[in-house]
């Protein structure tokens, strides 16, 4: 890691244990994000977004163990699909755990992504829990394809922001949405 993605790093990470709401890029767009675990934290999101609390938020893990910290079982599909993605790829799986309950889905499911993205894998490792990851916009809204494009209340809402040169490699575009049951159900709900 360059000493310039370290001090981001630890700039993110030092927020995100503030509790504080980040802007950050992934690999798919710019992202607001927070601790997943915080339910003042996330509120502070939706009401950044203007958007229903009533609709869950996709946050991100830096890997399957730390998955599996956060979800009760995990489909053997699923473990399947994410030895063979090779694009950013959501997964809704059953039953989250150990998470606000303002991220967790009325029937208790949960939007998990690992992204492929350095920046991001190495901040939720060093911040060693679960972030939100929902997009940089207003509800709404367009979703921004990058950092120029966000919404100037998204930015003066955040309480820090990314260097947007970390922006380099983000698709622009949303990630796949997949949900998976525990005896293997499959439903595309964005492609």
């Amino acid at each position: 890691m360059t000493e310039d993605l370290k001090y981001e790093v630890d700039a993110a990470v030092k927020a995100l244990k503030a509790g504080d709401v980040i802007l950050y890029p992934t690999d798919t767009v710019w992202g607001l994000g927070c601790d997943a675990t915080l339910d003042n934290a996330v509120q502070r999101i939706f009401d950044l977004k203007k958007r229903d609390d009533a609709k869950s938020v996709i946050i991100l893990v830096s890997d399957a163990d730390m998955l599996a910290r956060y979800v009760r079982q995990i489909p053997p599909m699923a473990l399947d699909l994410l030895d063979i993605n090779d694009k950013p790829m959501t997964i809704i799986y059953p039953e989250g755990i150990g998470l606000s309950s303002k991220v967790i889905a009325d029937d208790g499911s949960v939007a998990i992504r690992i992204p492929q993205n350095e920046f991001c894998v190495e901040m939720i490792r060093a911040f060693g829990k679960p972030i939100v990851s929902t997009s940089a916009n207003i509800s709404g809204e367009e979703t921004p394809a990058c950092f120029a494009e966000i919404n100037a209340e998204i930015l003066d809402g955040a309480e820090h922001i990314v260097e947007p040169s970390l922006e380099e490699g983000s698709s622009g575009l949303s990630s796949q949405i997949i949900k998976i049951g525990l005896n293997g159900e499959v439903k595309v709900i964005r492609e």
